[in-house]
């Protein structure tokens, strides 16, 4: 049998979209509303701990938008084919990773499809939390790689305010006598936000700016031995770990009073996924895949700067840790965008720092919905002529 002989793949534009102005931390019941017309207890708390100075919204101060998901997606590729050498037309397989869709159904890739104006092409939607994206973004490299696609355009999404605002919470059994929400779901109110980042793929590096070559994506799961720890549409038992599914409530509105849409986190479950995100990072040095000393960049997605912290003082440990120099992200301008995060830190990255050919960009996006580790290795490819 003859050897199949693979393609390359490399990110040759990046773009973003982040709706409206920065918003402060001071502005943000503004736009996510008050609960029952109180100011949030936890709020100063949940600030200190995440280290988020700004966020964006894609809801106005009464709630009101001209958004969807979908829209903020097609967007941020929009933004990335501008910034790029090639054509919508060109354009022959979309990966599309967020949250929470829009809908029930169809997928979130037949959305985003149909707020561009991308011709008919091969798509794949993607259901995850903040790794989604690297998901879609493996896919798009192997389509590109593999399947001769000409382009791969990935897009990862997030519309988190609009389930934040106060009709999400009250006359739902959450609320308590006093008015207050659960902690767990209090503090994500106070951690994500909105925005939406892409990127094009293709087989060739860009003839006349900086590409980023994929090297490997890997992505792990660790759900058949941790419990869920981040939930949305159903009902936790908090023994077993167990969701229950909101459509299997009594009704739409038995499910609604029970609070089932709320977004809620367990964090002390939290605490237990850290180490394993870390072995799985240990373990691919041990195998040779990644090599400390030979990192220009860390780009890490995180959700709160007190969860940084925790994950540097166990690389510490167990001496593999990078540099602080190196490690670069947006949580604290940008809020933490879930499944948009890592493409929009990439963006960032390439537009603020003097990257050089050659150099070497780790992305790693944990994720707590039910324990996934993804790691991405790029190297940086400039034109030849700007090669120093």
């Amino acid at each position: 049998m003859s050897e199949v002989l693979l393609r390359e793949a490399f990110v040759t534009a990046l773009g973003r979209c982040l709706p409206g102005e920065p918003v402060g931390n001071a502005e943000m019941e503004d736009f996510i509303g008050r609960i029952c017309g109180k100011a949030s207890r936890l709020g100063p708390i949940a600030l200190a701990q995440n280290g988020i100075r700004t966020r964006h919204y894609a809801l106005d101060r009464d709630g009101r938008t001209r958004w969807t998901n979908a829209k903020l997606a097609a967007s941020a590729l929009a933004d990335a084919l501008a910034k790029s050498e090639v054509s919508a037309a060109q354009i022959d397989f979309l990966a599309a990773a967020t949250t929470q869709n829009d809908v029930l159904v169809p997928g979130f890739a037949s959305m985003v499809h149909g707020e561009t104006a991308l011709g008919p092409l091969e798509i794949a939607s993607f259901q995850s939390v903040c790794a989604g994206v690297m998901m879609a973004l493996k896919t798009a490299a192997l389509q590109v790689r593999a399947d001769g696609k000409r382009a791969a355009a990935v897009v990862g999404s997030e519309f988190a305010s609009r389930f934040f605002r106060p009709g999400a919470y009250e006359n739902t059994d959450l609320v308590d006598a006093r008015g207050a929400i659960p902690k767990d779901a209090d503090f994500l109110r106070w951690t994500l936000s909105d925005g939406a980042s892409a990127a094009i793929v293709e087989p060739r590096p860009n003839e006349h700016s900086l590409s980023l070559k994929i090297e490997w994506i890997e992505l792990r799961s660790f759900a058949d031995r941790v419990e869920t720890c981040m939930w949305g549409g159903g009902a936790r038992d908090d023994d077993s770990g167990d969701v229950t599914p909101w459509n299997l409530a009594a009704s739409a509105g038995a499910a609604v009073a029970r609070g089932d849409f709320v977004l809620r986190q367990d964090f002390r479950l939290l605490e237990r996924l850290l180490p394993m995100w870390i072995a799985e990072f240990l373990r691919l040095v041990g195998q040779g895949r990644l090599t400390i000393t030979e990192i220009d960049w860390l780009v890490c997605h995180y959700s709160a700067e007190f969860l940084r912290k925790e994950m540097v003082a166990l690389l510490d440990k167990a001496g593999c840790n990078i540099p602080a120099e190196k490690w670069f992200g947006t949580l604290p301008r940008v809020g933490n965008i879930g499944s948009a995060a890592i493409l929009a830190s990439l963006a960032a990255l390439v537009e603020e720092r003097p990257l050089r050919h050659g150099q070497k960009i780790l992305c790693v996006v944990p994720e707590s919905g039910r324990c996934i580790i993804s790691f991405a290795l790029l190297t940086v490819t400039t034109p030849p002529g700007a090669r120093q």
